[in-house]
């Protein structure tokens, strides 16, 4: 199996199985959003305890990429009903089973995916009130969110009158996605500079500089922790600004040095796994092998400039296959073992999958 061969089959599992997944058993057709998980077999969803809207953003992008206008339509509508605060602005968490607000937690992880899934809904269809969205909700987390140092705060609360989280990576990580996304879909050079202020901004406060990897928590947080799906995530994001977005941050150095350093210490050179977490001298912390950081993986390679790293990518994508993907859908997680740590199919999962397989 060429590496051609690999992706092409691993998209066209994604389009014959995990799509109608999302469309069938994982759609709740009276709220009109995807239920929060399916169970191993695809076949009915777990009990929903709530709706988040981290998770229908997600779904508005994958269906967008798919090229779905008729449910990228109603994941949109479903958004701006279920989750938009008309009081204080900005987006709830989430929604109880019957639609009805539940955490009301101002989440800048939330907000840019909103963001995200908004410019490329919005970009893909020609709808300009996504884009309207998608600007306005930017707006809103450069004058709500601030922190110190140019980042931002990872919560506050419903009126955004005070901070419940400090600022966290994985946040500010999917901000810089979303405003990639942002500038491609609406030309406004305004995101570059925003990109540019977040990603130095970032470099002071999280660059762990032994290794050039994104720590989790600001660098001398008590408990940090070096993840290294995200370094692989990192490494694709700073390929993907270029030099110039990436000012004065140093971070195409940094995330060259963080995959050497992700490979080494975080991927199991037998089953080609990679770890949920290590530590700042590289040893596992955390052996769970979460499908999420496997699709990372898998988009650096493919993505990366040496020709060496992508000669690996014909292999890891039949050992990430052999491990991962099912007749049903896919393994969400496996202990270091190989025993299925989750059984059930997450509705943010696709996500995940598509943006590795169209890097592939």
């Amino acid at each position: 199996m060429n590496a051609f061969t690999g992706a092409a089959s691993l998209r066209d599992h994604f389009d014959r199985t995990v799509l109608p997944l999302w469309r069938g058993p994982g759609f709740n057709t009276a709220l009109r959003l995807p239920h929060e998980a399916l169970d191993a077999t695809g076949t009915a969803p777990l009990p929903d305890t709530r709706y988040r809207a981290m998770a229908c953003a997600r779904q508005l992008f994958v269906f967008s990429q798919n090229g779905d206008a008729a449910h990228a339509h109603t994941l949109f509508e479903s958004l701006c009903r279920l989750f938009a605060d008309r009081t204080h602005g900005g987006w709830f968490y989430s929604v109880d089973p019957q639609g009805a607000p539940l955490d009301t937690t101002k989440d800048l992880y939330t907000h840019a995916f909103v963001v995200f899934a908004c410019s490329a809904y919005g970009q893909r269809f020609g709808v300009s009130e996504a884009l309207d969205v998608a600007r306005e909700t930017s707006a809103l987390i450069l004058d709500r969110f601030k922190a110190h140092d140019g980042l931002l705060h990872a919560a506050l609360d419903v009126s955004f009158a005070s901070a419940i989280g400090g600022p966290l990576q994985n946040p500010l990580m999917h901000l810089t996605e979303a405003w990639l996304v942002a500038r491609e879909a609406t030309g406004d050079a305004a995101f570059d500079t925003a990109i540019t202020r977040l990603c130095e901004a970032l470099a002071r406060g999280f660059l762990h500089t032994p290794t050039g990897c994104i720590a989790e928590l600001p660098i001398g947080a008590a408990g940090n922790r070096l993840e290294p799906g995200h370094q692989f995530e990192w490494f694709w994001l700073a390929t993907q600004a270029g030099h110039a977005r990436l000012g004065a941050s140093g971070l195409q150095e940094a995330l060259a040095r963080a995959f050497t350093f992700a490979v080494k210490h975080g991927v199991d050179p037998v089953s080609g796994a990679v770890a949920a977490a290590v530590d700042e001298a590289g040893r596992v912390t955390d052996a769970t092998q979460r499908i999420w950081a496997q699709t990372e993986y898998l988009r650096a390679i493919a993505t990366h400039d040496d020709t060496v790293v992508r000669a690996t990518l014909n292999d890891q994508i039949g050992k990430f296959a052999g491990r991962f993907i099912t007749p049903q859908g896919w393994v969400e997680c496996r202990s270091a073992n190989g025993e299925i740590a989750r059984a059930d199919m997450p509705s943010t999962t696709p996500y995940h999958l598509l943006t590795a397989y169209s890097a592939l």
